[in-house]
């Protein structure tokens, strides 16, 4: 059954690729992917593969446009009816791929959902954290109450994708990636998923958002950077993201492909493990334990930082297609200041810093990082642990992993120094500082993301007062002056913002966009809208 079910698959890439070198135009689309979702269930985890997968067969009650830009989607209008109140209206006559009407009963319900997955290595309840209650009024209109005025409500549920209510408590991964539970109001319906290897999906034709760009949708995993860009030029697939910054240059001068790029808000950053006393990888440089966990110490932090040159890394390791960065969003998006420059290189600073905190020698120390996940992310950690090694660190050694091993591993802090990346939708930092850097706090879903437990006191208590204002300046300088408290803290290593690179045959379009999201929706017939 698998075998039939691979070579049913090559053969209708085969019969698409044939069409599109013959100049026949083609309703089917194959996507190479760099990276693979690590479920079909869109509530598991909120990681940017699991999103560009879902985005095609889920829908959320709000769209981004690839500008970020906030849109009705399945709600047509909201409202606050007091500082705690929001009314929110539905769109009337959608329904879900089985032909079950769409209603407030499935917005309450997922929302409830994801704060009950097990074991997400990216959770979604920092979404939800402002939601005390979500009270269905009728058919198409909710209420959700939140504790304290909550002026980004919208952007922050926004981030659900809606999910039959009917599911009910038990749906877990297996019936979402069996196809029994992939039930979706989107464009394209699930079909099937080979792991580590496509997913395939078809237009959903009762769609209230009319006909589907495509046909027919094919998902193909090709992490291997040479290979998926092989895949490309010899027509076995129509679209490939996360195009090397050195490949894009010489696909500029193939007329056969067309490179898609944009600066986007995606943060690359160090993180330190500061929370623990004991942290896996950091010994005496003789590979004896410590009494205490260096990467605790501010100083610490801070000689790390300014043993990096981010310039070299931006312009060199990764050919411009970066920005050097010494916070979490870039300038034009909330909670940016122009105070927070890169830390400078300065490999003397760093090592007095590392004396005055008892470090004369440094310590030994091991790198982790994802091998598939963002551009360069292998080399970049590579190149990170030899400016480590020159500002006296002695580096044990930089471990790449596949990015379905690794994202785990940090989300169960296995590691003590990894990179990692971030990217908003929002417009601003809030969710940014929410999810990475607020005390780890389950209960009321902040630092969902905060992998290493970082903790301040002060940063939390500005991230609380911005995320109850609703004057828009006043709610940035609040961000602004969090970010700053944090930056200062050393918390996270900024190091560059992405620039986000996709390619195509003749035919296709894509809209490149802020979020670096890979989603079919942003993938047209050429000439389409």
């Amino acid at each position: 059954m698998l075998r039939r079910m691979f070579m049913g698959a090559a053969a209708a890439s085969a019969v698409a690729g044939l069409a599109r070198a013959q100049g026949r135009p083609s309703t089917e689309l194959t996507f190479g992917r760099a990276t693979e979702h690590s479920a079909i269930d869109p509530h598991f985890s909120q990681t940017g593969p699991n999103n560009a997968t879902a985005s095609g067969i889920f829908e959320r009650l709000v769209a981004f446009t690839a500008a970020n830009q906030l849109q009705p989607s399945l709600a047509v209008s909201w409202k606050t009816l007091d500082p705690l109140t929001w009314e929110i209206k539905l769109r009337p006559g959608v329904t879900f791929h089985d032909g079950t009407p769409f209603t407030a009963n499935d917005v309450a319900y997922s929302l409830d959902r994801v704060r009950h997955i097990n074991r997400s290595p990216a959770p979604f309840t920092h979404a939800v954290s402002n939601v005390a209650a979500a009270e269905v009024v009728d058919a198409l209109t909710l209420h959700v109450r939140t504790p304290a005025p909550t002026p980004l409500l919208m952007e922050q549920i926004g981030l659900i994708f809606i999910v039959p209510a009917k599911l009910g408590a038990g749906v877990g991964n297996d019936e979402f990636n069996n196809g029994k539970a992939a039930i979706g109001t989107g464009p394209y319906r699930f079909e099937s998923w080979v792991p580590n290897d496509r997913a395939t999906m078809s237009a959903n034709a009762k769609w209230w958002g009319g006909k589907p760009d495509w046909q027919r949708v094919t998902l193909r995993f090709i992490p291997n950077n040479a290979a998926r860009l092989a895949a490309l030029l010899t027509g076995e697939v129509d679209l490939i993201d996360s195009v090397p910054p050195t490949d894009a240059a010489k696909l500029d001068h193939n007329d056969q492909v067309k490179v898609f790029s944009r600066a986007t808000n995606r943060i690359i950053y160090l993180a330190l493990d500061t929370a623990r006393d004991d942290t896996p990888f950091v010994t005496g440089r003789d590979g004896q334990a410590l009494p205490h966990n260096p990467l605790r110490d501010v100083r610490v932090r801070q000689a790390m930082s300014e043993m990096i040159n981010r310039d070299v890394i931006a312009s060199r390791l990764l050919s411009g297609a970066a920005v050097p960065a010494g916070q979490i969003v870039p300038q034009g998006e909330g909670g940016y200041t122009a105070a927070l420059a890169p830390s400078p290189l300065d490999l003397k600073h760093a090592k007095d810093l590392l004396e005055q905190a008892g470090y004369p020698q440094g310590f030994r120390v091991t790198l982790h990082s994802s091998a598939d996940r963002y551009p360069g992310d292998a080399q970049v950690a590579q190149a990170a642990g030899q400016m480590f090694a020159r500002g006296g660190l002695q580096v044990a050694g930089v471990e790449a992993l596949p990015y379905n091993v690794f994202a785990p591993g940090a989300t169960d802090r296995k590691y003590s120094v990894f990179l990692f990346g971030w990217s908003s939708s929002t417009g601003d930092s809030s969710e940014a500082l929410r999810s990475i850097l607020a005390t780890y706090d389950p209960v009321n879903g902040l630092g969902a993301l905060n992998r290493t437990r970082y903790s301040n006191a002060n940063f939390d208590a500005l991230l609380a007062q911005a995320s109850a204002e609703f004057d828009e300046a006043k709610r940035n300088a609040l961000l602004a002056d969090a970010t700053a408290v944090a930056m200062h803290d050393y918390a996270v290593l900024p190091l560059y913002w992405q620039k986000a690179i996709w390619a195509a045959r003749p035919g296709v379009r894509f809209e490149a966009n802020e979020s670096e999201d890979s989603s079919v929706l942003f993938a047209h017939p050429a000439g389409g809208t």
